[in-house]
C-alpha cells in the first residue's frame, strides 16, 4: 500500500506582470532582471483576491483531476505564509467555502519548503489510517507583502496556488520517502518583521515598511543551494535510489541560478528539472505544487516515473520528497 498523490491542480492569477512593467515602477530593467533570476513576468492577485480564493481555485482543479468529490476529503491542509488573517486559518475558511464536512483542518507554515513539509505531514496520517482522503494546497498573495520600493526583492515575486490529492492506494507507487530539516538561526535574513506579536502594527512599524517581506539575498543563496543539494541526496537515501533513478527534479522556484548551482552539484541534466520560474516567479510555498500540476498536465510525468521535489525557505526550513508516480 503507498500513499500516492491521485489528482494535481495549479491557479495562477489573471493578471500579468512583466520586467518592462517593473521598469516603469522602481529603478531595474528586463535584461538586469533576466540575467541574474531568470524571471520575465510573474502572476499578481486582484486587490479583492486573498490566498483562500486562491486556493481554492487549485483545490477544485486537483479534485476534477483526482475524480474524488469534496465530501469524500478527511483531512485539509494548508501551507502559506500570506493567510487570510491570522485566526481563523485559511484552511477553514477554504473548508467552508469548499464545503468540506467532518475533515481535520489546519494551517501550517514552512515558507516557502510548505508543501513538502504539508505532503510529509499527511502522508503520516494517511498511512496510519486515522484519515482516508487528503488534500494538501500551497496558496500565496506574496504582492500583499511585497515592499513595491525595494528593487531587490520585488523582482522575485509573484501569486499563486497548488494543490494535491493524497490517498492510500494498493501498488508500489505513491510517497517513497520525505526529508524535512530546520535551522531557526537564520531566521533574521528572510523574514517580515513586523505583524506578529514581538511588533505588533504601530505608526512606526508602518513608516519603517516592517510589514514587507525583507531579505538578505547572497546569504540565504550561499545556505540554501547546499541544503537543497543535501535535501535532494538525504531523500533518495531514505529510499534506497540514487540521482540517475531522478525522472524528473522540481525544485523551489527562487532564482534561476540556484536551480542550475544545484542541477550543476548534483551532476544532473537541467533537462532533467522542471523550470517555471520564468513565467511564475517566486510564490513561495506554491512554487512547488504549481510545477508539479504543470508537469503533469504537459505530460512531463508518466506512471512508473521517479519525481523528487525539494525546497527550501525562511526559517530556515528545507526538505524534500521522492515519489514513484
Amino acid at each position: 500500500m503507498g500513499i500516492r498523490i491521485v489528482g494535481t491542480g495549479s491557479y495562477l492569477p489573471e493578471k500579468v506582470l512583466t520586467n518592462k512593467d517593473l521598469e516603469k515602477i522602481v529603478d531595474t530593467s528586463d535584461e538586469w532582471i533576466v540575467s541574474r533570476t531568470g524571471i520575465r513576468e510573474r502572476r499578481i492577485c486582484s486587490d479583492k483576491q486573498a490566498a483562500s480564493d486562491l486556493g481554492i481555485k487549485a483545490a477544485q482543479r486537483a479534485l476534477e483531476d483526482a475524480n474524488v468529490k469534496v465530501e469524500d476529503i478527511d483531512l485539509l491542509i494548508v501551507a502559506t505564509i500570506t493567510p487570510d488573517m491570522f485566526f481563523p486559518s485559511t484552511a477553514c475558511i477554504i473548508q467552508t467555502k469548499l464545503g468540506i464536512k467532518g475533515a481535520a483542518i489546519f494551517d501550517l507554515n514552512a515558507a516557502c519548503a510548505g508543501f513538502i513539509y504539508s505532503l510529509s505531514t499527511a502522508q503520516q496520517f494517511l498511512q496510519m489510517e486515522t484519515y482516508k482522503t487528503a488534500l494538501v494546497i500551497a496558496t500565496e498573495t506574496l504582492s500583499k507583502i511585497t515592499d513595491w520600493e525595494d528593487r531587490n526583492t520585488c523582482v522575485l515575486l509573484g501569486d499563486g496556488a497548488g494543490a494535491a490529492v493524497l490517498k492510500k492506494e494498493k501498488g508500489d507507487s505513491g510517497i517513497l520517502s520525505c526529508y524535512l530539516d530546520a535551522d531557526g538561526q537564520y531566521g533574521d535574513l528572510l523574514n517580515m518583521p513586523a505583524g506578529g506579536s514581538r511588533l505588533p502594527a504601530t505608526v512606526d512599524t508602518v513608516k519603517n515598511r516592517l510589514h514587507y517581506l525583507k531579505m538578505k539575498g547572497n546569504e540565504t543563496f550561499r545556505i540554501g543551494v547546499p541544503e537543497m543539494v543535501n535535501s535532494v541526496k538525504r531523500g533518495l537515501e531514505g529510499c534506497g535510489l540514487k540521482i540517475e533513478d531522478v525522472t524528473l527534479l522540481i525544485p523551489h522556484q527562487a532564482n534561476i541560478r540556484i536551480i542550475k548551482a544545484i542541477a550543476k552539484r548534483l551532476s544532473i541534466s537541467i533537462d532533467k528539472v522542471f523550470v517555471n520560474i520564468d513565467k511564475c516567479a517566486n510564490t513561495s510555498a506554491a512554487t512547488v505544487p504549481i510545477a508539479l500540476d504543470q508537469a503533469n498536465r504537459q505530460g512531463r510525468i508518466k506512471q512508473g516515473d521517479i519525481i523528487e521535489l525539494v525546497a527550501f525557505g525562511a526559517g530556515f526550513t528545507w526538505g524534500s520528497c521522492v515519489i514513484k508516480w
